[in-house]
């Protein structure tokens, strides 16, 4: 009996000190001691002390690594897409923009998906313009209160679209006149039109536009078709005489911080890249168990990572790679991280402490990434060419967030005379 109360007490100890799978931990003493893989250390044992080794050999291994174990192969097939333009107002937002809309068509295997891109041009401009690209969460109607704007292909198909429209038309996440305003433009997209963001979403995405997915544990999902679908709102925009092919900006919030990452590591025309709020499978750390964990996410969201991804779920050390090497993976680009203090769910240390140790990379080309392992104070951004901020308030995108990255993008441009922020 003795023996079977110790064994019972022992078992309480050990459950109570290891967070489950599913369950989130908020508790920073109960983020165990992680060792995190070498970033620079090749699977064969190689140290990487040049450009040319990360660039031929690293890099390209730790694209492979994330893309069979976390986010999926990127398809080898091709989509035709065409290009029309279904809306234009000249004199958008009172003057200050050029609008369009532009409907683009993706065919394959006999099937064809349909997105539609929200464009803003600002009037005022001397030559091309740098261009932020990122999807909205609501549909494009909901970015504006304009009632021109039509509604993303996505809502065209639920039954309660009138309704829909009503309940969102306007919640938005742009400022959009503030972003004009600094001289840039905007191209945004609804993500559900190129996956609608549930377990049943994959018949009515571009994945039903590629031959049949024979990659097994490997095969991409959600979070793999939203950054291909990044890359394609790209191709229309490098294509555009109004816009700086040099001077690609791609942004996401949460789930699409996630994706950007994502899209920002493997296609290099996105000169800068910004992850807000990403979390668990974006920036934070997955070692440290901190937030939302990989059992959480991948059985609440099955179809955002690839099916290998799940079986890391309460085991994140045995993960053979972490979220600093997708961050470094942006390197020589810019790369700007950001969190909120009322976000824990997201994990502001471990986003931090992803980018912090993907700067090797940077260093790499002499560039400077973030230098210390201490997480500056609230509202004290670092701008360097890896940069980050931590603001108060709740996991939202808000005015302070785009200023802070208004102001490092025209820095990284040589745009304006915005003050120089803290270093």
């Amino acid at each position: 009996m003795k023996r079977f109360v110790f064994l019972l007490l022992i078992t309480i100890v050990f459950t109570a000190s290891h967070a489950q799978p599913s369950e989130a931990n908020y508790d920073e003493s109960r983020v165990p001691h992680y060792t995190l893989p070498d970033l620079l250390t090749c699977q064969d044992g190689t140290v990487v002390t040049s450009v040319r080794e990360w660039e031929r050999h690293r890099r390209p291994e730790l694209l492979r690594q994330l893309a069979d174990g976390e986010y999926g192969r990127t398809p080898k097939g091709r989509v035709r897409v065409s290009y029309d333009i279904v809306g234009q107002n000249a004199q958008a937002l009172n003057g200050l923009a050029t609008q369009q809309q532009v409907l683009f068509t993706f065919t394959g295997q006999g099937r064809q998906v349909k997105a539609l891109a929200l464009v803003y041009i600002p009037n005022q401009r001397s030559g091309r313009v740098p261009v932020f690209i990122g999807y909205n969460f609501p549909g494009n109607h909901a970015i504006t209160d304009d009632p021109e704007v039509r509604f993303s292909p996505f809502f065209e198909r639920l039954p309660d679209k009138d309704s829909a429209l009503e309940r969102t038309r306007g919640m938005s996440r742009w400022p959009l006149s503030m972003i004009l305003e600094r001289g840039y433009a905007v191209v945004t997209m609804c993500y559900n039109d190129i996956y609608p963001d549930n377990a049943d979403g994959a018949p009515q995405s571009i994945l039903s536009l590629f031959p049949a997915n024979t990659d097994g544990e490997a095969r991409w999902q959600a979070l793999g078709a939203w950054a291909w679908g990044s890359s394609r709102i790209a191709d229309w925009v490098c294509r555009q005489s109004w816009a700086d092919a040099h001077k690609l900006i791609l942004i996401g919030h949460s789930r699409q911080g996630k994706a950007a990452l994502w899209a920002g590591a493997q296609d290099t025309r996105f000169e800068v890249v910004i992850s807000n709020e990403s979390g668990c499978g974006g920036a934070a750390l997955s070692k440290r168990e901190f937030g939302e964990r990989v059992g959480r996410i991948t059985s609440s969201f099955p179809h955002w990572f690839c099916p290998a991804f799940s079986q890391y779920a309460g085991r994140e050390q045995q993960l053979p790679f972490d979220q600093h090497q997708l961050l470094a993976l942006i390197a020589p680009r810019h790369l700007y991280v950001a969190s909120a203090e009322g976000d824990q769910w997201s994990d502001p240390r471990g986003e931090y402490l992803g980018a912090y140790h993907a700067s090797p990379a940077y260093a790499l080309y002499g560039l400077r990434g973030l230098t210390s392992s201490d997480m500056p104070a609230l509202h004290q951004p670092i701008h360097n060419h890896v940069a980050y901020h931590i603001r108060a308030g709740r996991h939202d995108v808000t005015d302070y967030d785009w200023q802070r990255y208004l102001d490092y993008c025209d820095h990284a441009f040589g745009i304006g005379l915005s003050p120089r922020p803290h270093l």
